[in-house]
């Protein structure tokens, strides 16, 4: 088997002893040790065995190739025999610290970084799929989701269907003899409906067919569906785990097989590879995570607390109020453990209205990106979902009155003042 990037040891040569994967300073293993540390711990010190120059923060290796101390060490790695680095575009020590620090914060045995979070989603389909497979996915998905499956993955005679999020006897009807996979998000883009993971897991695992989740909204901060059931894990790194809107890339977690050969085989190949630099930044992303999610949970539940006691808001959409019809999959304890930063409400006055709110702003970024320690806001059928058909959006509960609203870490008041520009009468 080749070398994987999500297993390969990054620790000093040394002849004294062997390398051991997933190494961490102190003397730590994760397979073994790591059980009884915190999310926060595992987070901090996941993935980076100090090399010979003894640094405290992990270094960025911004190198395309690795030198072999022979012709044999070079054929040994190339064969897999030995798990050193090659090429950066499968095996970097940067791009695996951030490998290994993820996987251990969802709970998984590997993880492949891409390029994006649209990345991610193509090198799972393509690794796990061929012509005539079929995907069940929720409708409620990202806007480009839609468009990979349904424009770019069908040229190549892979078909999807769609169900409503939560109706399990809807996703049960819609499997074919064909179905190989099953791809929801949970808490969804962007009216943050939610699924119970478990269920649709059994469902899969009954039809002979694995789970993927897009955990982007949530993060392993909030939520870990491998825990419950899930087969394969998904992210936008570009949103929470970075958290300052710096940079772009993906993620796929998941087990030794599926993701460790079958999705690492397609970027070893393809090539669809996250930076070193990119992967430095996530990893600095991933030291705050905890404390991020939860600030910015607490913001949003207060934001959509206020939006829905306002007499301009027809409807607010968060999972942390007691009107959302999961509200009982969230808590400590349960599926997820707060609400996450993202907020959606609908407003009177269909798209002249939305753009009112959002136009009024001062202090939020008009932008599609979200996670950011900065509020963004965007009008999602015009923007994320704009490429959809009308009908599509319609299916998906998109209206033209929706925007969305990802709480960042500014003062609350400050957030909300803001948005009672567009909102308040003049």
């Amino acid at each position: 088997m080749p070398a994987l990037s999500g297993f390969a040891p990054m620790t000093e040569h040394s002849d004294a002893a062997e390398p051991r994967p997933f190494a961490l300073p102190g003397g730590l293993d994760t397979d073994a040790d790591t059980q009884d540390l915190g999310l926060a711990t595992l987070a901090i010190r996941t993935g980076h065995p100090r090399t010979a120059e003894g640094e405290h923060c992990e270094p960025i290796f911004t190198t395309s190739s690795f030198v072999f101390a022979s012709a044999a060490e070079a054929a040994a790695r190339f064969s897999g025999d030995d798990p050193g680095n090659i090429y950066s575009r499968f095996t970097n020590p940067t791009v695996r610290a951030f490998e290994q620090r993820l996987a251990a914060l969802e709970g998984g045995a590997c993880c492949v970084a891409t390029a994006s979070g649209m990345s991610a989603i193509l090198t799972t389909c393509l690794g796990l799929l061929k012509a005539g497979d079929h995907i069940v996915s929720s409708r409620s998905i990202f806007g480009s989701s839609t468009m990979l499956f349904d424009k770019y993955l069908a040229r190549f005679g892979i078909a999807t269907d769609y169900a409503p999020l939560g109706d399990l006897d809807a996703w049960a009807a819609a499997l074919r003899p064909t179905t190989r996979l099953l791809f929801l998000e949970t808490p969804s883009n962007p009216l943050t409906e939610m699924a119970e993971i478990a269920p649709l897991a059994d469902l899969a695992h009954s039809a002979g067919c694995l789970l993927a989740v897009d955990n982007c909204f949530c993060t392993p901060a909030l939520q870990r569906p491998l825990a419950h059931g899930a087969d394969i894990v998904i992210h936008s790194a570009t949103k929470y785990l970075d958290g300052q809107g710096r940079c772009v890339g993906g993620a796929v977690v998941g087990d030794a097989k599926t993701v460790g050969e079958e999705v690492f085989g397609v970027l070893r190949t393809a090539g669809p590879t996250m930076s070193p630099f990119n992967a430095w930044l996530f990893l600095k992303g991933l030291e705050t995570l905890e404390l991020r999610m939860l600030a910015h949970s607490a913001a949003a539940l207060e934001l959509a607390r206020w939006l829905e006691a306002h007499p301009q808001i027809l409807r607010v959409h968060y999972p942390g109020l007691s009107s959302h019809p999961q509200r009982q999959l969230v808590g400590e304890g349960r599926q997820q453990r707060t609400g996450g930063g993202i907020v959606s409400f609908e407003v009177a006055g269909g798209r002249a209205g939305a753009w009112q709110v959002i136009d009024s702003t001062r202090l939020c970024s008009i932008t599609a990106n979200l996670g950011d320690t900065k509020t963004t806001i965007t009008h999602p059928a015009t923007t994320t979902h704009g490429r959809l058909s009308a009908e599509a959006r319609e299916a998906a509960g998109i209206g033209e009155g929706l925007v969305r609203v990802a709480v960042g870490l500014e003062t609350l008041d400050d957030i909300r003042r803001d948005l009672a520009r567009g909102l308040d009468p003049r």
